[in-house]
């Protein structure tokens, strides 16, 4: 892949991935797929600006390329260079890894394009880690849907590990619980002898704001806003458990073990959900809608208080997490 300002002489497998925390970590299983898939070739994720920091504490990535969701890429690929298309379905995603004149391409089938004839075709209803992975083994790489563990970052001794964390934000207001359920559940949890943080970006702080305040707690609980997404996966990674809508905090706690309770609304868990077993509970009510709709899903707002926290009461203890990978991770 040639840069302006640099020269690598080793082959490229370029990734487009540019979407939110989420979408990255359940990637994870294909990027694996793809490390060992090209030994050889230097592994660059085309990806959104603010999750580079993130992206850099992989060791199965060799490179990030910050971009925003398909702008073009303004790099050229040569030689045995591969673009993958972990974006979408294209067309546009796909158009703009075509632009980098790559000399295979790794994307799904679409119509409109002549370059994916032949290749895998997009399924609805399928687990987002599985259809990614799905794609790559038709294109003969060998990547599995339950490779998603991390290594935890490095953190560091921090006050705030074994606590709660609280994220009530969401992507979409279809899938943001009512502030005063959360106010509610905070409350509770605090009262029970629980340190609750409120985590969010820098546009939720103000709903944590208020939602730390009506709950009664202490100032310095609030976090919103005062991390970025290195920081935010530390506290994931170091938390007695995370409780959240279905955002990109809920796939960090997949990814590192951290136990967890998600609240889902229109979309089901089965596409986007964490994997079954002892450490996650989800509530869902079975029914499914827009997720990127522009008021709270009425599933979502059939969930109540008593029965998230009832899910939390039947998580396990915090257990030592050192982001082992999973069984058949080969890296």
């Amino acid at each position: 892949m040639r840069h302006a300002d640099s020269y690598s002489t080793r082959p490229t497998v370029l990734i487009l991935r540019a979407l939110g925390l989420g979408d990255l970590m359940t990637a994870v299983p294909a990027l694996r797929g793809l490390r060992r898939g090209y030994p050889n070739h230097r592994l660059v994720l085309a990806t959104s600006p603010g999750l580079a920091p993130l992206v850099n504490e992989m060791e199965f990535v060799d490179e990030t390329l910050e971009t925003r969701e398909l702008e073009p890429l303004r790099v050229q690929l040569d030689g045995d260079d591969v673009a993958v298309n972990l974006h979408g379905r294209g067309p546009q995603s796909t158009e703009r890894l075509l632009e980098t004149s790559p000399r295979r391409l790794v994307a799904f089938s679409h119509p409109d394009i002549p370059a994916t004839f032949g290749s895998a075709r997009w399924k609805r209803r399928e687990h987002e880690r599985a259809r990614w992975c799905r794609l790559l083994r038709h294109h003969g790489v060998d990547a599995r849907p339950d490779e998603f563990s991390l290594r935890r970052p490095p953190v560091g001794s921090s006050p705030w590990e074994g606590a709660t964390l609280i994220h009530p934000g969401a992507g979409a207001p279809a899938r943001l619980w009512p502030p005063d359920r959360w106010v509610k559940l905070a409350r509770r949890l605090a009262d029970a002898g629980e340190t609750v943080l409120i985590t969010g970006g820098a546009s939720e702080a103000p709903l944590a704001t208020v939602i730390a305040r009506e709950a009664g707690l202490p100032p310095e609980w609030m976090l919103a806003g005062r991390t970025d997404v290195r920081r935010l996966a530390a506290l994931v990674a170091t938390a007695r458990c995370l409780i959240s809508t279905d955002t990109g905090p809920a796939h960090v706690a997949t990814a590192y073990g951290t136990p967890s309770v998600t609240l889902f609304g229109p979309t089901s868990p089965s596409e986007w959900g964490p994997p079954v077993g002892d450490r996650h509970r989800v509530i869902w009510k079975g029914t499914t809608g827009d997720p990127n709709g522009a008021v709270p899903h009425p599933g979502l707002l059939d969930i109540t208080v008593d029965e998230a926290i009832e899910a939390h009461r039947t998580l396990p203890a915090a257990r030592p997490n050192r982001g082992l990978p999973t069984p058949h991770s080969g890296v």
